[in-house]
């Protein structure tokens, strides 16, 4: 499979020129301090030009009952192993299994401090040793005129590298986090692990503050919870390209709940911009859900616009991040904007220990419509 180039779509956020390095979450909030748990994080609501602030744990509270939260079950994989072509060391961080067994790779310089920096991808023919007495062959870039992903043959075979993952393998880390974490902090409450060994390359991290116990509260409430998968690649730390494409699956039953909520006058969120892609993968013309699996393209812009998905828990995005065209297709432009204005002045955190923003569109007025 061959993503197509593209320039990647760009959005400007108002009054976001960066990020202050000061509000990068650097530790799980478990780590902030004696006591503290996972929803222990922020929670900024925006309803069309309305802005309001709450811990995550008020959640239960803010949506009502009929809603439905779509959730990504993939688990997260341990997706980043050492290696050496030649004499020089490299990271080799793991995406995406193809349907012919490759892997799409992208490889990383060690920075001496634990995390990496970009290197020039391939060239084709390049052997890349890993733990084990494996073989990574590259082949092609990911996308012609790319560098950063290349598709790569795995010797003795691609269904080697989950047992790699797991023996050898350590969580992606970005330079903007204090210090290695173990697996477990990157997964989610709603992690299920595949029977094929595949999964996440990075975290669904939208979705790491539930616990199981707010999630039995919301359930308690009359929310309801629609699983799906989506497998997520390899983000960039420096360039903010669109996503590749990445597996997928919606099941029949939560197709079926999806539309039964819409029909009924409830609100569809979805928790990440993972879920949000592959419910709208899924989504004909017609807003109605179809089960479906395989592999997305989609790219969800103001353009596109959404036709399943109501609403978005979501992190806060970088300002040159793809997924804020997403999140303008769901909110609209001026909400976009006072939202992250407001993340800005409150102090939020940003990356995937940080705070989360729960965006609705301007028609849903909340609590008591």
């Amino acid at each position: 499979m061959r993503p197509a180039a593209g320039a990647a779509p760009y959005r400007h956020v108002r009054g976001l020129g960066r990020v202050p390095e000061e509000l990068s979450a650097r530790v799980p909030p478990e780590q902030r301090g004696p006591g503290r748990g996972r929803d222990d994080v922020r929670l900024l609501v925006s309803r069309g030009a309305e802005v309001t602030h709450h811990a995550f744990r008020e959640l239960p509270g803010v949506l009502r009952a009929g809603d439905l939260l779509v959730v990504n079950t993939s688990t997260t994989l341990a997706a980043a192993v050492d290696g050496r072509i030649g004499h020089a060391r490299v990271v080799v961080h793991f995406s995406t299994r193809g349907d012919d067994g490759r892997w799409a790779v992208e490889l990383r310089d060690p920075d001496g401090a634990g995390t990496t920096r970009a290197r020039a991808g391939g060239p084709a023919g390049a052997e890349v040793r890993v733990p084990g007495g494996a073989r990574l062959t590259l082949e092609e870039p990911l996308s012609p005129g790319g560098g950063r992903l290349w598709w790569a043959r795995v010797s003795p075979g691609g269904s080697w590298v989950p047992g790699l993952l797991r023996e050898h393998g350590r969580p992606i880390r970005y330079a903007y986090t204090e210090r290695d974490q173990p697996l477990s902090a990157y997964q989610t409450v709603f992690a299920l692990p595949s029977p094929d060994g595949a999964g996440s390359a990075e975290m669904p991290s939208a979705a790491r503050p539930f616990t199981a116990g707010l999630v039995a509260e919301l359930v308690s409430r009359g929310v309801q919870f629609a699983p799906v998968v989506l497998h997520t690649g390899v983000s960039s730390a420096e360039a903010h390209e669109p996503p590749y494409p990445e597996r997928f699956a919606v099941p029949r039953a939560s197709a079926r709940l999806v539309n039964a909520v819409r029909a009924g006058g409830g609100r569809v969120i979805a928790v990440g911009t993972t879920a949000v892609r592959a419910v709208e993968s899924a989504a004909g013309a017609d807003g109605v859900v179809r089960a479906r699996a395989g592999w997305t393209d989609l790219v969800v812009t103001p353009e596109r616009g959404v036709r399943a998905v109501d609403g978005l828990l979501t992190g806060l995005h970088e300002p040159q991040a793809s997924h804020l065209l997403m999140l303008e297709a769901v909110a609209g432009s001026a909400a976009l904007d006072r939202g992250y204005d407001a993340a800005l002045r409150g102090l939020y955190l940003w990356h995937e220990f940080g705070d989360v923003h729960l965006v609705l569109p301007a028609e849903s007025a909340g609590p008591g419509r």
